[in-house]
């Protein structure tokens, strides 16, 4: 077994906040013998441990590298602020949790990148490694660097600091990847040869092997391969059969309490509903189910290695699971006789589910979430959100008569096609619910509890591969002025004391759009960015739009021609290269269909011809 000792002294982790971030040695972290590993892969989410240690992606490849016998996979976290500047003082280089040692001496530093706001963190990473920010500055001792995760569908902006990109689920390719290493290692083979071989893998992306030309307006005119071979298309890697797919059964157990602090038992991947502004609906198409039994059998053994008092569900639509009402009353069993809390997210609120939270909450209810995104019918049906006002009021009513008496109520500003009259729309919605329950729960019932419905609007960003990907984004005083005419609306409501209204920040939501539909010519605003002294640009506390501003003017680039304009349909999209599973076709025939405020049935109503069939699983609707 491998000895470690600790990179940080006991005087340093009594200066940081949190130094159980910073040590390792939780239940069912995995350490093995170096003398039998031969591939060393740090695993980083590039994000505080926290946030990072809650991410059921990272939990499943640690498990599934680990699963490789002469592999060790080790995790890696972006110092919190208070770390990082001692670190950087006394020259101490960014290590591994598991082992303690340096992350530059492992084979490869995969980073796992889940959002835009998280790009600067992901220079932190690479300069307190001492690795060089630019991938083609790096030499033959220096670990590849993979990235993965939904943003990778559009890697452009950080092209220049990776050396590959792992493009889709990460279950199916990891193995011929690091076979393709240790044979080009035992050959004697140098760092470019195997990115260039790499690159004809299936679902990799080496950046360095494609070019780019523009036109005089800015617009991509040319992205193409630089060498022969390399393939001009990446198509996503794609899990076909959930029940072969590794699953963590003794996931790592932090010290801390973390943001998920439970097990997670993943019931599938996809969605059936087809939200036109939804990114994550369409890159994991088609809806792939895990069996009942294996879940059950998933559930059991997780929180028997855990000791977790909470098991949690996950998908993007646990209602359409269709082996829930069975796997939830084998969990109502199970899990009341070890006092273990369930947690149901991503339910429709219906009389099912209301009567499956009754019976999982304790007596005092917590807050009911609804997401109509949009206040309007009219604009529900631009972006298909399949939710009806009646539906919306029927679900909230019977919540009333559950003994909920909190409503929070989840929508978006600035959608397309979107009036002040849509927005308003926002209030009325949020006043009809809050006089549904004075209407239902007579004043003598009522006893102390007062209604409180909780309205609250985040910024709309088109991102790639939706149906929204051409659309133009509000400016930052639209933004504003949307918030504004919001509350406003509130507060002319009959039941505005009931009604409570929060909104985002509106600055970063103009950057984050930026990043998602940006090219590559980003790079250097974001390495001018983080030189300027940012990063956890995703924490409000430490974003400064002042500096974004600044780069992007010194760049030469405008926040406008990547946001606020209308994008031909004919465009060439940064991430055109990429086969994500939908085809163009269809994103433009939803795109169409918004403007007409045309409703697409879901998967299981009718096929809608996507293009995700063609991905052999077996269960695509028809």
């Amino acid at each position: 077994m491998y000895e470690r000792k600790l990179a940080l002294n006991h005087d340093i982790l009594m200066r940081v906040e949190k130094p159980a971030r910073y040590i390792g040695g939780e239940v069912n972290a995995v350490m093995k013998d170096l003398s039998g590993v031969s591939i060393r892969f740090a695993f980083c989410f590039p994000d505080v441990y926290e946030i990072g240690m809650s991410h059921l992606g990272m939990q499943i490849l640690y498990e599934m590298f680990n699963s490789m016998e002469d592999v060790w996979c080790e995790r890696v976290f972006s110092p919190w602020t208070d770390l990082d500047a001692i670190m950087r003082r006394e020259h101490i280089p960014l290590f591994a949790l598991e082992s303690q040692d340096p992350v530059k001496s492992f084979d490869f530093l995969g980073i796992t990148i889940q959002y835009e706001m998280c790009y600067t963190n992901i220079l932190q990473v690479l300069d307190l490694a001492q690795i060089p920010l630019h991938a083609r500055e790096r030499g033959e001792d220096c670990p590849i660097v993979i990235g993965g995760g939904p943003c990778t569908y559009n890697p452009e902006p950080l092209a220049d600091f990776f050396d590959l990109f792992y493009i889709g689920e990460g279950e199916t390719r990891y193995h011929d990847l690091f076979t393709l290493y240790q044979e080009c290692r035992g050959n004697h083979l140098g760092r470019t040869e195997f990115l260039r071989r790499a690159a004809r893998l299936p679902g990799i992306y080496a950046p360095q092997f494609y070019d780019v030309t523009y036109h005089e307006d800015g617009t991509i005119e040319r992205f193409f391969p630089v060498e022969e071979g390399i393939p001009p298309v990446i198509q996503k890697e794609l899990v076909t059969d959930m029940a072969e797919a590794c699953y963590p059964t003794k996931p790592v157990v932090p010290f801390i309490k973390v943001t998920q602090d439970r097990a997670t038992l993943e019931i599938q991947r996809g969605c059936i509903r087809g939200c036109r502004f939804c990114q994550a609906g369409q890159l994991y198409r088609p809806v792939r189910e895990r069996p009942v039994e294996l879940l059950k059998k998933y559930a059991m053994e997780i929180l028997k290695n855990t000791g977790h008092e909470e098991i949690s569900l996950s998908s993007l639509s646990s209602s359409d699971y269709s082996a829930l009402p069975e796997l939830v009353d084998f969990l109502l069993e199970e899990c009341s006789r070890r006092h273990i809390n369930i947690s149901l997210p991503s339910l429709r609120i219906d009389a099912f589910s209301l009567d499956v939270m009754s019976k999982v909450q304790d007596v005092k209810k917590s807050s009911l979430t609804f997401a109509p995104e949009a206040g309007s019918q009219r604009l529900r049906n631009v972006i298909n959100k399949g939710l009806t006002e009646e539906s919306i009021l029927k679900g909230a009513a019977l919540a009333f008569e559950g003994g909920w008496t909190r409503v929070k109520l989840y929508f978006m500003l600035g959608l397309p096609t979107e009036t002040p009259e849509d927005i308003r729309e926002i209030a009325v919605l949020s006043n009809k619910i809050a006089a549904l329950y004075f209407d239902m729960i007579p004043k003598e019932k009522r006893g102390g509890n007062r209604v409180q419905i909780v309205a609250s609007t985040s910024f709309f960003v088109p991102k790639p591969f939706t149906p929204f990907q051409w659309s133009p984004q509000c400016t930052r005083e639209e933004f504003l002025d949307k918030a504004y005419l919001t509350r406003t609306a509130v507060s002319e409501q009959l039941n505005q004391k009931s009604i409570k209204y929060n909104w985002h920040e509106a600055d970063a939501s103009v950057m984050e759009g930026v990043l998602a539909r940006g090219d590559r010519r980003l790079c250097q605003v974001i390495r001018k960015v983080y030189e300027k002294g940012s990063f956890y640009d995703a924490w409000g506390e430490y974003y400064h739009n002042d500096r974004w501003l600044e780069a992007m003017e010194e760049c030469g680039l405008s926040v406008a021609f990547y946001t606020h304009r209308q994008r031909p349909l004919d465009e060439i999209l940064p991430w055109d290269f990429i086969d994500c599973g939908v085809t163009k076709a269809f994103l433009i025939r939803e795109w169409e269909k918004a403007q007409r405020e045309e409703v697409s049935e879901n998967c299981s109503q009718k096929c809608q011809g996507c293009g995700a069939a063609r991905f052999d699983c077996g269960i695509c609707f028809s």
